[in-house]
C-alpha cells in the first residue's frame, strides 16, 4: 500500500502542532518509498538548512528502513552509500520509517530543534497514520 498524498500532509500538519507546542521552529519532510520528497513544511523562522536536514533524515531513514538515529554515519559502508547518493542521506536523529503492512512505505523527518526534538515532532506526526 503506497503512502498518500493527504496521509503525508496529515503527518506534516501534526508534527508542526507538536513544534508550536513545544515553541520550536521546525522543517518537516514526508518521503515515499523511493525517496522521493511526497510532503513539506518549513515553520516560518526555521533556519534555511532545516529543510535540506529534514529531507536528507527521512531519505536516511526510508533508505536503511530504521530511525535515522540508528545509521551509524561514521561507518565506511555508510559513507560509500552516502556518496553514492550525492550527499542526500543524513545520518542524524529525527526521521523514522513509515511502516504499513509489514512494509516501509516511506519516511518522516524533521530538523529545527534538538535531535530529540525533531524526533518527537516526526513521531507526533508518525502517530497520526
Amino acid at each position: 500500500m503506497a503512502l498518500t498524498l493527504n496521509d503525508a500532509n496529515r503527518m506534516v500538519q501534526a508534527a508542526i502542532a507538536e513544534a508550536e507546542k513545544i515553541n520550536i521552529k521546525l522543517s518537516v519532510a514526508v518521503v515515499d518509498a523511493g525517496g522521493h520528497l511526497l510532503a513539506f513544511n518549513r515553520m516560518e523562522g526555521a533556519i534555511f538548512i532545516s529543510a535540506v536536514a529534514a529531507q536528507g533524515k527521512a531519505i536516511g531513514s526510508v533508505g536503511f528502513g530504521r530511525d535515522s538515529s540508528a545509521i551509524p554515519g561514521d561507518s565506511p559502508v555508510i559513507q560509500a552509500i552516502m556518496a553514492t547518493q550525492g550527499g542526500r542521506i543524513i545520518p542524524a536523529q529525527g526521521a523514522l520509517p513509515i511502516i504499513q503492512n509489514d512494509e516501509v512505505v516511506g519516511a518522516i523527518g524533521g530538523s529545527g530543534g534538538t535531535s530529540q526534538q525533531d524526533e518527537d515532532c516526526a513521531r507526533v506526526g508518525l502517530a497520526v497514520l
